[in-house]
């Protein structure tokens, strides 16, 4: 007997118009939706016109429905995974179905569409080319001091997803424990009141009102911060901060080039006519 589909179905985030003509033709075609949550599916299929058996996954049933849905798979059923919103298995349901499809080697195939991160880091101004995605931080106050821990220490631009009664004390533990980030605060993503909040993290807090809805800190690495602080320094000072930390000339010199983007030998040149 030939073995189903598995399909992982990116669904809007907000506006419904961000439904791709391949998910409507994947949907319409499957013969089970597992869902996150049932109702919110609904929803979603009567604006489209496609009726079609649901079957509920979420994180607290994970396990026992995982078994389910893999057996229909093997029976030949082509089943949509989908959550509330946005791109299945990113901090949602759908990383262990995706496991277990892998070893029973049944076919997985992504049907592409949106994603809050993808989408809060693009318009938050910050550096795109590297980032580090963190979710939802820990509750416990261990852990998550331990993850803010590898925060501080990231060079890389950082992305975090927060609830509205936690925000403002996540900016705050931002500050105290990373110092004065730039960040970027995304809210409400493709709905109507999409909110972008950028600026020194003391004065985003500032500028939150009456929290509400779904919300993404972009928070600056720590590399730029470096870099950025390093370049508006003249070259003696680039070179006095390089010095103490006991480089030598050669390397000071490559390292102020790479800073500063430019070819060691004009760095060179320049400390050659100062003497």
């Amino acid at each position: 007997m030939e073995k189903g589909t598995l399909y992982l179905v990116a669904t809007p985030i907000g506006n419904l118009e961000d439904i791709t003509y391949r998910a409507i033709k994947i949907l319409n075609e499957v013969d089970l939706i597992a869902a996150e949550d049932t109702r919110q599916t609904l929803k979603l299929l009567n604006h489209l016109k496609i009726s079609k058996p649901l079957i509920s996954y979420h994180r607290h049933n994970e396990e026992i429905k995982k078994d389910i849905l893999i057996q229909k798979l093997l029976t030949g059923e082509n089943i949509a995974i989908v959550t509330d919103a946005g791109t299945p298995a990113i901090s949602d349901p759908g990383e262990e179905i995706v496991k277990e499809a892998i070893k029973n080697e049944i076919k997985i195939i992504p049907i592409p569409g949106a994603c809050a991160l993808i989408n809060a880091l693009i318009a938050s101004g910050l550096d795109t080319k590297e980032f580090s995605f963190y979710a939802f931080l820990p509750l416990n106050k261990k852990l998550r001091r331990e993850k803010f821990d590898q925060i501080k220490n990231d060079g890389k631009t950082c992305i975090i997803y927060e609830a509205p009664h936690r925000i403002i004390e996540t900016l705050q533990d931002i500050y105290n424990l990373l110092g004065s980030r730039n960040v970027v605060v995304a809210k409400e993503i493709t709905k109507i009141h999409e909110t972008y909040i950028r600026g020194n993290v003391l004065d985003v807090i500032n500028k939150i009102e009456n929290p509400k809805g779904e919300y993404i800190i972009i928070i600056e690495g720590k590399e730029i911060i470096k870099e950025n602080k390093l370049n508006k320094l003249s070259l003696e000072e680039h070179y006095k901060f390089y010095e103490s930390q006991g480089l030598d000339k050669k390397e000071i010199i490559k390292k102020i080039a790479k800073d500063k983007n430019v070819n060691k030998n004009e760095i060179y040149q320049h400390f050659i006519k100062e003497k």
